[in-house]
């Protein structure tokens, strides 16, 4: 798995602080005007290959939320609430909603095809797209580990941001000790460039990060020049 963005309530600051026009923009004794803030996004639905789709959340995934909170790992990364409660879950997935109604990213729940079971969330953070970066995360129950999943999802969501959105780099973040993500990462395309010591808290201590990048110049995805357009 590679760690997500911090989720609403996990950790301070998705988004910057209210902008304001500045002083030779307003009237002097005025008070500030704030600036427009980031424009609600719509989340698409997307084929993840032949076996999978990726789609906003919905209430209906609930189950999800509950297997994820008896996973040892999930809900020290993400904001999964561990022990599990309905209310709890139900506020989960409406702040996945918020994400994206505030502009700090598109998450997706990924699910199986042939029986529509989410199995999983992937998430493009668009923290600090101004500086012209976006970063992924992604998580996978236990019961859908080893089939492909994240593979899957995570080259979707590589093109799709690249090719169609156009965003010049793409960030990853990965436990050292994650061969399995690294693995991956790397087969799509995502370089090594370091280690971040003390990085991110993960339960109670802080955690050493690998940051693995990709750049829209980089070359093909999957067989397929990324260069936007």
């Amino acid at each position: 798995m590679a760690a997500p963005e911090p989720d609403p309530g996990r950790a301070p600051g998705t988004g910057s602080a209210p902008r304001t026009t500045a002083d030779s923009d307003r009237t002097p004794g005025s008070a500030p005007v704030p600036a427009p803030g980031p424009e609600p996004l719509t989340v698409p639905s997307m084929s993840a290959g032949p076996d999978f789709v990726l789609r906003p959340w919905e209430m209906s995934d609930l189950p999800l939320v509950r297997e994820a909170s008896l996973d040892p790992y999930i809900p020290l990364i993400t904001s999964i609430p561990a022990p599990y409660s309905e209310a709890a879950a139900e506020a989960f997935v409406r702040g996945q909603w918020e994400r994206a109604a505030t502009g700090a990213g598109y998450p997706f729940a990924i699910v199986r095809s042939r029986d529509r079971r989410p199995v999983g969330a992937i998430g493009l953070w668009l923290r600090e797209l101004p500086e012209g970066r976006a970063s992924l995360g992604y998580w996978l129950t236990d019961t859908a580990r080893g089939q492909g999943v994240a593979r899957a999802a995570l080259r979707t969501v590589t093109d799709w941001a690249l090719r169609d959105l156009g965003v010049p780099r793409l960030q990853l973040y990965i436990e050292p000790w994650n061969a399995a993500s690294a693995r991956i990462a790397e087969d799509i395309g995502f370089r090594r460039e370091g280690l971040l010591r003390g990085w991110q808290r993960v339960g109670d201590e802080r955690r050493d990060m690998a940051v693995y990048a990709l750049l829209n110049s980089d070359g093909p995805v999957d067989g397929r020049a990324v260069t936007a357009h």
